[in-house]
């Protein structure tokens, strides 16, 4: 990645080591058209593969919510309610936010879905921008995360206990010798 007075002037559009978007792989949501900063990993929660898009709890101020209101009558989001998503820089649409929609799509109301065909990412960690559809947002179950989080504590724990045990082990051996 090269950056001229802060613009970027060479990217990398595939990036061979990272392929899923992680907890650990930091990283901003950018314009494609304009490189606009629109949100960050931290405020994504997953993707809706059926129409291509990154699911966010918030974006940044740059995500200009359309006024006009439409109603979608085919494809996956039929009998949703919806605004455009724009770039405010370049008044790009970039994706939707539902404000209605039938049961089967009621966890997204009011959930803005990024067109990941419209965007790029930075990643932090790896220094590079990658196309936003070279991704995958998919977010681990809850359940999942949580045993991970769990093993993680019960190591944590054992490794504790043993280093107590030795200090113990080394407390009585050293008032014994004295």
């Amino acid at each position: 990645m090269e950056f001229d007075e802060s613009v970027i002037v060479k990217r990398i559009d595939n990036l061979k080591l990272i392929t899923a978007a992680e907890p650990e792989h930091f990283m901003t949501l950018h314009c494609l058209q304009c490189n606009t900063v629109l949100a960050d990993s931290l405020g994504v929660c997953g993707e809706l593969k059926c129409i291509d898009s990154i699911m966010c709890i918030r974006v940044t101020n740059d995500v200009v919510v359309s006024d006009a209101i439409e109603s979608v009558h085919k494809g996956e989001m039929a009998n949703c309610i919806c605004s455009h998503l724009k770039c405010r820089l370049c008044n790009c649409v970039m994706g939707k936010v539902i404000h209605a929609a039938p049961s089967h799509l009621a966890a997204i109301r009011s959930i803005f879905l990024l067109n990941k065909a419209r965007m790029s990412c930075y990643i932090l960690d790896s220094i590079s921008m990658v196309k936003a559809s070279s991704l995958s947002f998919d977010m681990k179950p809850l359940q999942e995360t949580v045993h991970e989080a769990r093993q993680e504590l019960e190591e944590h724990l054992d490794l504790m206990a043993l280093t107590c045990s030795r200090l113990a082990d080394m407390s009585l051996s050293s008032q014994s010798s004295t």
